[in-house]
């Protein structure tokens, strides 16, 4: 499957990954079976990591967790720069994604999963400002989301106003 084909997979799949091969395989006039060996190939090059589910748990009453987002100022170390703490970061079950970030004030964007915001406070506190090359922090709670992954979480109403021409 040549390199574009291939791009069009991955945004087929990363639109919907529930699609089998052989819808997929329709949509990109291939064969379900090269679909299924160019899937496969993907998974070993580490290319496709994994099937989410994109789940909205602020529609849950009883929402079991807050998410917090934390800017981190880290000294880089030589030879090894921010990949060291950062690598040690992303070992802490509690902690969703960790991304360097540019432009912005902090080098690395954080974002956490606690029960409570004393249990992410607890976090910051106790396990991520002890780290060595860690600077300074700056904790922001999630309070909604509104889109994620370019999916929008909240149905709009429709517009009901009454249309105006003159």
């Amino acid at each position: 499957m040549d390199r574009q084909k291939q791009m069009e997979l991955l945004r087929l799949l990363e639109e919907d990954s529930r699609q089998d091969a052989e819808q997929l395989g329709k949509m990109l006039a291939e064969p379900k079976e090269e679909i299924e060996k160019a899937i496969a190939a993907l998974e070993d090059e580490k290319m496709i990591v994994k099937y989410p589910a994109l789940i909205n748990w602020e529609r849950m009453d009883d929402h079991p967790y807050v998410n917090a987002m934390i800017d981190v100022k880290v000294t880089p170390k030589r030879d090894v720069g921010f990949d060291e703490v950062a690598e040690r970061i992303c070992r802490f079950p509690e902690v969703k994604a960790v991304y360097l970030m540019s432009g912005a004030s902090y080098d690395l964007s954080v974002v956490l999963e606690g029960k409570t915001m004393r249990e992410v406070a607890s976090f910051v506190s106790q396990k991520l400002a002890t780290l060595d090359s860690v600077i300074s922090t700056a904790t922001h709670f999630i309070l909604k989301r509104y889109k994620h992954d370019g999916i929008e979480l909240e149905d709009r109403d429709e517009d009901r106003r009454m249309v105006v021409t003159p």
